[in-house]
């Protein structure tokens, strides 16, 4: 989580203390010196994965250059941190206030989510509708991911009879380890109380375009900009749409600030079916490169 960058650089330090603050929480002691559930807390894990990003866009400022940004989903704020759109003391507020409403709105609801593998955008949709029927049940795709992952996010019984028939269509559904059904209707409280956090803070015409969760779309207008990612805690996250605008725009290289390459392949997955030809060399997370050495 960042403790080796952190302890190298003393501005990457200051962002952890800040993120400590803002979550009223030893975010450290927990990810550096800790083991067990805590970790896995969504309270605490949103504003120490924020600390963790932006300290390597801290860290690697003035050797990083991009044309252009994107987050997937909590990653979205530090891509705006990163855009200037927003302050970074105000993304440590925010995300430290994200993570603690989605945390509180998922102890109070039966919400779950589940990865889904193996079935097209298409298969995992009928599967959805087949479960939801004509009901206002809540059953969605919360994250177009790859051509080949997606995420279900809804009622606990809902994602659970979806994952049975992805198991009859011959795909793999995984439960996922999380404390609610994250970018689905059941966050629209949590939606509501942060679009306010959100109003109060100042916002700016991003540096660098941000492609954007609920858009897919590079927004420069910083009001249009406030209003998507008010959406965002309640809509899906179009991944697999961001980087297949990016490839439209002209982007040809990406770099993931990360330690796992996770994004990356992603990135990977999504480009493997353009027609022209790319270089799987040209997505790299931060681990690949020595680019803080």
């Amino acid at each position: 989580m960042g403790r080796d960058v952190a302890e190298d650089f003393p501005e990457v330090m200051e962002l952890w203390k800040r993120a400590e603050k803002a979550a009223g929480a030893p975010l450290r002691e927990i990810y550096w010196d800790g083991e067990g559930q805590d970790m896995a807390c969504t309270r605490y894990l949103q504003p120490a994965m924020t600390a963790t990003t932006l300290g390597l866009w801290v860290a690697g400022h003035g050797r990083l250059q991009a044309d252009c940004l994107a987050g997937h989903s909590l990653g979205e704020f530090a891509a705006l941190a990163a855009a200037r759109v927003l302050e970074i003391p105000a993304v440590l507020e925010l995300t430290a206030l994200r993570g603690r409403l989605m945390d509180e709105a998922g102890a109070d609801q039966n919400g779950k989510m589940a990865a889904v593998l193996k079935l097209s955008r298409e298969q995992v949709q009928e599967i959805v509708d087949a479960v939801c029927g004509q009901s206002d049940h809540e059953l969605r795709i919360a994250n177009d991911n790859s051509p080949g992952q997606f995420v279900l996010s809804g009622e606990a019984d809902l994602v659970e009879r979806a994952c049975v028939q992805v198991k009859k269509s011959r795909g793999r559904a995984v439960p996922l380890a999380v404390s609610g059904a994250f970018h689905s209707r059941l966050m629209g409280e949590p939606a509501r109380e942060f679009s306010k956090a959100l109003a109060k803070v100042d916002w700016h015409a991003p540096k660098i375009p941000v492609f954007l969760n609920v858009s897919a779309e590079a927004e420069t207008d910083p009001a249009r900009i406030r209003a998507l990612v008010a959406q965002q805690m309640t809509s899906s996250v179009l991944w697999t749409q961001i980087v297949q605008a990016q490839w439209l725009s002209g982007v040809r290289t990406w770099l993931e600030l990360g330690p796992k390459g996770v994004l990356s392949r992603l990135v990977g997955a999504i480009l493997a079916g353009q027609d022209e030809a790319w270089d799987s060399k040209s997505v790299s997370s931060m681990a690949d490169l020595d680019l803080l050495g």
